[in-house]
């Protein structure tokens, strides 16, 4: 066929000669030549024309005329656009631009026909097209559609023009490639360039006004709507080569003369990565707020909450169109705030000012250091490093906004100011900078004179200072940060020389002088300010003699650990190590290597066993490592028999010493006396942080050994942090310890169910016989019977149960473990004797107070056992009537008037305490466990060698009494209060949880308190303003004016949603709640809307605008709002389900929400996009919206949702919502997976993403729907640019 056509290429060629001879006009010349072709069977659009023009045009006869035929045979479909632009493109397109300017803009216009083209032909040109340009082998993307040709071959055409510019201004030996990958210029084809510059007249001057012509060219394009949508095509899926072109862009902006000779300006060209606008205000930054304040709580966390924290401020950033600038400023706030609503917290076995301070000064800083790290790491020659910088192209450098936030942040003087306990540390800093503008030396020497004399030192310094040495410690800031306007105030005097000699302090330490015991304690009171600092101390603690080690672990473990906030996340790493030891290269022994550093261990696990170290130690993510680290030392040392012991500062510590620090310690870190089968049974439904076993510890510490081995950058970042890589060498199971999996299976059967198989003459029934003894010994003495244990775990009365009167009061020399083994059964025996009348109150609680102080590991088993046996409901209630058992009477009412004071704000009944008309003293009762283990504890003394034991038994006694019915936790709250006046606040605020546990609908109210006070409806005691200060309030404690004040809801939500079983209903509830918050917001903008018609101003339109603008801010912010209570009170599992099954339940199912008819369909639509916020922020937050999702489920749910999305709008599936709602959260969920998390969209299938585009356009919704195909990846390229060459 191609042999008979021939013919006419020539006739071709001599015609179109002849017709520029003659002048004939280009309408003539195509209409004839169409015929002529027609007459040769010639298919049109026609390839070959195509070659046969250019060759034509190009060789010998280029002139206005011959452009004028190029421009016909495009308009006229003789020969096909995209072919013949790119013929003429690899000649050069530098050359006659002017009249090729008119022929490249009629190539676009008919660009769409190409997608109607007869197949054959559609393919026939395909093929030449990338034959000519190369587009396959430059962008690495085979265009075997339509859509994806235009693409790439739109975006060569820009790129060559901007190259050819580049090129005539000798601009382009500055790109990093020194030389374009398109022809530039008349050398780079087969001709001569001199004489073919000669032949068509093409001077320097024509050079100039072509590369004018160029940007101009260049600019049209990118102000082309269409033309602009489909280069974002390229830009979305051929991120190097996008890198590439938008650093010759660069130049191009930056040293064009051609530019600057343009009347036009490079402004669109600066904004191809978009610009963001964000606003700081405290809504906004709520869940932030709602996670810190969560933080706080005293349950120790698995995660890290600087991994956690930092991924949650980018999702926020996503959601919000925030700056970087706004975004740290956020944080910052939302940080100082949680600082200042408890600047004096109350006392008790909760996390205090230090845990607040920690996160403030050290989780926050190190969170903002991750991000600027991912941000700044830009690994060469790896994809990631362009789209990295895409997202940098939006709003500016990350560390830039840090510093411009931080520089601001000083105006906010009230949530500057430092508690009392900060204030000197805080004017430290202030003084640091103060010497370092004054010109002094500026060394910790200097600085430790300042020492002396607290009184002396007065630098206004606040916590603006603290948190900028905390930034310049990681290398976040420098040191210009001290001449920032207001930030030092006034010089300081030199100090005498004479009295930096005088000081004992870190600079002692680093010039070598010995571990005095002033030196240590001045150490230990003031933290290391510096890792230098710290890595000497720790040095000493692992290398130095047996009692430097001792002083030195001492050191490390005060107030570098729980202060040293520029330092603290190698703190915490040193503690650990020395809680882990390598075993020797040289060790022989056959003992544990772990033995002869039981003195340092047992100073690590005192000083690390207050609430605020072990919540540092979670922050930090180390509580899984730390739970690996501690079952080692327990099977160790749990295994050896007391009479090893040292002596540490005068005071003999035993085996059973360390095992039990190390013990109780450990139990801490998870949900010990929780019956082991209730975070199965609930499922996704359970509370976050039920699931915490042994098991799940050691997976998550296993898991970090894996990601450590995997990657040595986790080790050690530019910022200096060493925060999370792991101290094993080996994976280790529950099966590594077997003595601990002993206790832990006998722990799990004990929780199960009642207590069985002690055998008589084993060696477990001799060892509770002489523990029964040893506890009870003084009634063995006057009596001829003693308590001692039965057949099967149950007690009894026997005579003579037991080792020889002369021997009974001895204690038994067993190692822990069997000790451990024992406990169960002694407990059982003698709760059954008090049961049965044969053991008083007082010598039950007297015995069990001596079996804690022989071993006070044995604390954690009658715990759990008496968490236990108070789930079953086999013991008689103990009378609380002040003869057997203490009475709480004297209490009681002030109890009740202070719970009813907290919970004021929720509207909330509180039940009464007293039920009869004798006051309830002798009403009062609680159940038999409940009431040993109250009286067990009232035996403790409130000072520090029982601190870290109560910090084990007072949340457990607060569960267990939560456990039982109204109004036992009020009841030990009002027997605690008589013992410990100082924890009265802690106490009467446990009890007045528990409110809340034994009534679903109180919950739900409470729940209606916090979106009113968020959103400041009327109602609330709190606050009318809404936002933060109306959620969480400032604070709780009668250290205020005025006594006890009703606490927030947000407050005691969040101490409350840990004990609600049914979380799948709390949700929703939730759901339910915020349904109703939008028809009240809804009705408040109809009215506000109706009532400025009226006024017949000129600006009603403006203020009905007003009004739905506001309705819409606070729609999101009560989407958040349900979104943040979701993700913290169920986690991912329970978001799951929420959007996999929940939400298109919802949807099937009829709601109304306008049945008065007072907002009509504005109620439908504002609900349809809070339901598409509260769904993509959960999704967000459980998620994430990084291309590497944080959850292998999440491709399969999002999937899965939007199979829902486009079956409902194909017509498939039958709703029962109304139509305005679900447009509504349709386009409002959508929009925000295409804006703030478009790599959800790239895991969706192609043709899903289709079918719901195509219903957007069936919607008008052209615009969404062409951005939902941008973003899904190559796939959907060629669809996305079919869309656009069929738009209007």
């Amino acid at each position: 066929m191609r042999e008979e056509i021939a013919p006419a290429w020539e006739r071709v060629t001599e015609f179109t000669k002849a017709a520029q001879e003659k002048g004939t006009e280009a309408v003539t010349w195509a209409v004839r030549l169409s015929s002529g072709l027609a007459s040769f069977g010639v298919s049109l659009p026609s390839p070959e024309l195509a070659h046969v023009l250019v060759s034509h045009v190009f060789w010998a006869n280029e002139g206005p005329l011959a452009w004028k035929y190029l421009e016909k045979a495009i308009a006229a479909g003789l020969a096909p656009p995209m072919l013949l632009i790119a013929l003429l493109s690899s000649r050069s397109l530098s050359l006659s631009l002017s009249l090729c300017l008119s022929l490249i803009l009629g190539s676009f216009r008919v660009l769409p026909y190409f997608l109607i083209t007869e197949n054959q032909i559609r393919i026939m040109i395909m093929v030449s097209v990338d034959d000519v340009l190369h587009l396959s082998e430059i962008f690495g993307i085979q265009a075997s559609e339509p859509g994806t040709l235009v693409v790439e071959f739109t975006f060569c055409i820009v790129w060559q023009l901007l190259d050819a510019t580049l090129d005539d201004e000798g601009l382009l030996e500055l790109t990093p490639e020194k030389k374009s990958r398109w022809p530039t210029r008349s050398y780079e084809m087969d001709i001569d360039g001199k004489d073919y510059y000669l032949k068509t007249g093409y001077s320097e001057s024509l050079r100039k006004q072509n590369s004018v012509k160029a940007v101009e060219l260049i600019l049209h394009f990118l102000q082309n709507k269409k033309i602009s949508r489909l280069i974002s095509l390229a830009r979305e899926n051929m991120p190097c080569q996008w890198s590439s072109f938008t650093q010759h862009l660069g130049l191009l902006s930056t040293n064009s003369s051609a530019l600057r000779n343009s009347s036009l300006q490079l402004g669109t060209l600066k904004q191809l990565g978009g610009q963001c606008h964000g606003t700081s205000h405290s809504t906004l930054w709520i869940p932030i707020d709602l996670y810190l304040e969560d933080c706080i709580d005293g349950s120790v966390a698995a995660t890290n909450a600087i991994e956690i924290l930092s991924g949650l401020l980018k999702t926020l950033r996503a959601v919000n169109q925030a700056t970087w600038h706004d975004s740290f400023l956020g944080l910052w706030m939302a940080s100082l705030r949680l600082v200042q609503r408890e600047r004096d917290p109350h006392e008790g076995p909760v996390p205090r000012l230090d845990s607040r301070l920690c996160i403030l000064l050290s989780v926050t800083t190190l969170a903002i250091a991750t991000i600027i790290d991912e941000e700044e790491a830009n690994p060469i020659g790896e994809v990631e490093q362009t789209i990295q910088w895409k997202r940098k192209a939006a709003c500016g450098n990350c560390r830039q906004g840090l510093v411009s936030c931080l520089q601001i942040l000083g105006d906010y003087e009230s949530l500057l100011a430092p508690p009392s306990s900060v204030t000197f540390a805080a004017n430290l800093a202030a003084a640091k900078a103060m010497i370092s503008v004054s010109g002094l030396p500026n060394g910790s020497g200097f600085l430790e004179c300042i020492n002396l004399n607290d009184n002396s030192l007065n630098c206004s310094g606040n916590l603006w200072h603290l948190i900028v040495e905390a930034c310049i410690s990681r290398k976040l800031l420098d040191t210009s940060a001290y001449f920032w306007p207001g930030y030092v105030s006034g010089k300081m005097k030199p100090i005498p020389h004479n009295m930096t000699s005088q000081v004992a302090g870190w600079s002692t330490l680093m010039k070598g002088a010995p571990l005095t015991s002033s030196l240590v304690n001045a150490l230990a009171r003031n933290p290391a300010s510096s890792l230098a600092e710290l890595e000497k101390i720790f040095e000493i603690a692992f290398n130095g003699s047996d009692d430097d080690k001792v002083s030195a672990a001492s050191i490390l473990c005060a107030a570098s650990l729980i202060r040293g906030w520029n330092i603290q996340e190698h703190a915490v790493r040193f503690a650990m190590k020395l809680l882990s030891p390598p075993v020797p290269i040289d060790y022989s022994g056959t003992d544990s290597h772990l033995i002869s550093h039981g003195p340092v261990m047992n100073v690590v696990l005192t000083g690390i066993s207050s609430v605020d170290c072990v919540q540092v130690f979670s922050f930090h993510g180390l509580v899984p490592e730390l739970a690996g680290a501690l079952m080692a030392i327990c099977e160790v040392f749990g295994a050896c028999v007391p009479n090893i012991a040292w002596t540490i500062t005068g005071e003999e510590v035993t085996a059973h010493s360390v095992f039990s620090n190390a013990f109780i310690l450990l139990l801490r870190l998870w949900k010990f006396n929780h019956p082991p089968l209730e975070y199965c049974i609930m499922g996704d439904g359970a509370p976050v942080g039920s699931q915490l076993t042994l098991e799940y510890l050691l997976l998550l510490c296993n898991a970090r050994l894996l990601s450590s081995c995997n990657s040595n950058k986790e080790c050690g970042s530019k910022n200096g942090m060493s925060i999370t890589c792991s101290s094993l060498t080996q994976p280790i199971f529950v099966d590594s310890f077997p003595k601990l999996k002993v206790w832990y299976r006998q722990h799990q059967a004990c929780l199960a169910s009642t207590l069985s198989g002690l055998v008589h003459g084993t060696p477990v029934h001799q060892n509770v016989d002489g523990i029964l003894n040893m506890m009870f010994r003084k009634i063995n003495r006057v009596s001829s019977q003693s308590v001692g244990p039965g057949a099967s775990g149950s007690s009894s009365l026997s005579s003579s149960s037991g080792p020889g009167s002369e021997d009974s009061h001895a204690r038994p020399m067993l190692p822990a473990w069997d000790i451990m083994e024992a406990v169960p059964f002694v407990v059982d025996a003698a709760l059954t004797a008090c049961s049965h009348g044969r053991l008083s109150p007082r010598e039950l609680a007297t015995g069990l107070k001596d079996l804690a102080d022989f071993l006070p590991a044995s604390l954690a088993t009658i715990v759990s056992y008496f968490s236990a046996e108070v789930t079953r409901g086999v013991w008689k209630p103990a009378f609380m009537n002040g003869t057997d058992w203490p009475s709480p009477a004297a209490n009681v009412s002030i109890v009740e008037e202070h719970i009813k004071k907290i919970v004021a704000a929720t509207g909330v009944d509180v039940p009464s305490l007293v039920d009869g008309p004798e006051g309830g003293s002798s009403q009062a009762t609680l159940p038999l466990p409940l009431a040993a283990f109250v009286s067990l504890t009232i035996t403790y003394k409130l000072d520090k060698a029982s601190e870290r034991f109560l910090n084990l038994a007072g949340p457990a006694l607060e569960n267990l009494a939560a456990s039982c019915p109204w109004p036992s936790m009020p009841i030990v709250a009002a027997l605690w209060t008589q013992k410990v006046k100082r924890w009265t606040d802690f106490l009467v605020f446990s009890a007045s949880r528990t409110v809340f546990h034994h009534n679903d609908d109180a919950v739900v109210q409470l729940l209606r308190s916090c979106f009113s006070a968020t959103l400041g409806f009327s109602g609330s005691q709190i606050s009318t303003n809404g936002g933060v200060g109306g959620l969480l309030g400032h604070g709780f404690g009668s250290h205020f004016s005025g006594g006890l004040s009703p606490v927030a809801p947000g407050i005691l939500y969040l101490r409350t949603y840990r004990c609600i079983k049914d979380i799948i209903r709390l949700t929703e509830e939730i759901l339910s709640i915020l349904m109703q918050s939008v028809k009240e917001i809804a009705e408040t903008a109809a009215s506000k809307e109706r009532f400025e018609l009226l006024k017949k101003t000129k600006n009603g339109l403006k203020y009905a605008k007003g009004s739905l603008c506001t309705a819409m801010a606070k729609v999101k912010v009560a989407a958040s709002l349900a979104a943040t209570f979701v993700w913290l009170s169920g986690g991912s599992g329970l978001i799951h389900g929420l959007i996999q099954e929940m939400l298109p339940s919802w949807f099937l199912s009829v709601h109304e929400l306008d049945e008065d008819g007072r907002c009509g369909s504005l109620a439908y639509a504002l609900g349809g996009y809070a339901l598409a916020y509260f769904a993509a922020i959960c999704g967000i937050f459980a998620w994430g919206i990084d291309s590497m999702p944080s959850s292998k489920r999440r491709p399969r749910i999002i999937e899965s949702h939007m199979e829902f999305l486009a079956s409902a709008m194909d017509g498939k599936i039958s709703l029962g919502c109304d139509s305005a709602l679900w447009r509504g959260y349709v386009s409002g969920f959508l929009s925000l997976m295409v804006d703030c998390a478009p790599s959800w969209v790239v895991e969706v299938d192609v043709g899903v993403l289709r079918r719901l585009s195509r219903g957007l356009r069936l919607w008008n919704e052209d615009e969404l729907a062409l951005a939902l195909l941008r973003k899904g990846g190559v796939g959907a390229m060629a669809s996305a640019a079919e869309v656009i060459l069929a738009s209007d």
